[in-house]
């Protein structure tokens, strides 16, 4: 009997996004043992504009190529973070969280392991992500926080280096790469709201690939999907409005799930925070309402005339 056909499975090539395979791989491994799965490495537009700010690549950058391979059959799966997808799945793919959701809060990463809120005035602070620089400077306005890239292995070097003392990541990051003993102190979501999907995983597949599909369901977390449906429908219900800075945390609590969102008024330094709690039958539908609701009540104020740009990218 002929062996089955590999499934390649495509990804950037971070140590992250590496790392983020394999633990996709591993779970699909532990289930259908005799299916083989090749990892399929990818350059993304992100990955190539290595000098351009961060603030001025659109969200999707770093999943669009991987996409295209997908879409055009040279891999089966795509595996990314959760946060680094589009408001909108290409037609053709769909897409479904896989595992565990790791822990969505941000970090602080001080050179000094002093905590955020006794750092010295004028300490230098790490981060390309608009949504993380203006939370943080509602809380620490005399910080100054300054534009970085590379990897989270390279970003993490550099905290308390020479042009920075410190540096703010995902620590689901820093987890998946057995560094979160790094991490100063954890943010709490309620002054520093994660970015939508962030700590999450999500494998992308051709929406005719029932095979495909079957495996990737089998390694779907209840709880972790329901968080993704409704911060995912947030992101999709303010869609061409954020321009400005946005994030959203869903997660259950007491059977119910409560989503926590943010947005940046257009003035660039006022935050405006709502928080929905519902069925979690009904994640879509609290994703969306908690939009319509920061849309309804203070869009002029959020997204001034600019309701047409793409959203803005950030990294772990």
């Amino acid at each position: 009997m002929r062996a089955p056909q590999p499934i390649r499975v495509g990804s950037r090539t971070s140590p992250l996004a590496l790392a983020q395979t394999e633990e996709a791989i591993s779970l699909l491994q532990g289930r259908f043992t005799d299916v083989a799965f090749l990892r399929v490495s990818l350059s993304t537009e992100g990955d190539r504009r290595k000098e351009a700010p961060l603030s001025a690549l659109e969200r999707g950058a770093f999943v669009k190529d991987i996409e295209t391979a997908l879409l055009e059959g040279r891999i089966d799966i795509a595996i990314h973070s959760a946060k680094d997808l589009g408001p909108d799945i290409p037609d053709g793919l769909t897409a479904l969280p896989v595992g565990t959701r790791q822990d969505a809060r941000d970090v602080l990463v001080s050179g000094d392991r002093l905590p955020l809120a006794l750092l010295p005035a004028g300490t230098r602070l790490g981060t390309s992500s608009p949504r993380r620089t203006v939370q943080i400077k509602a809380l620490r306005p005399d910080l100054d926080i300054l534009p970085i890239r590379g990897n989270v292995g390279t970003r993490l070097d550099k905290a308390g280096g020479v042009d920075y003392d410190g540096v703010v990541l995902a620590a689901a990051g820093l987890a998946r790469l057995g560094r979160l003993s790094e991490a100063t102190e954890f943010l709490p979501v309620e002054q520093v709201t994660p970015d939508i999907g962030q700590g999450a995983l999500v494998a992308e597949f051709r929406c005719d690939d029932t095979r495909i599909e079957m495996m990737l369901s089998s390694i779907v977390s209840r709880s972790t999907a329901c968080a993704f449906r409704a911060e995912r429908a947030f992101l999709h219900e303010i869609g061409g409005g954020c321009s400005s800075p946005v994030g959203a945390y869903a997660r259950t609590v007491g059977g119910r799930l409560n989503l926590l969102v943010m947005a940046v008024l257009s003035d660039g330094a006022r935050i405006v925070r709502s928080q929905i709690e519902g069925r979690t039958e009904a994640a879509d539908e609290i994703g969306r309402t908690a939009a319509k609701r920061l849309l309804e009540s203070k869009s002029s104020e959020i997204f001034g005339r600019e309701l047409t740009n793409p959203c803005r990218l950030e990294r772990a």
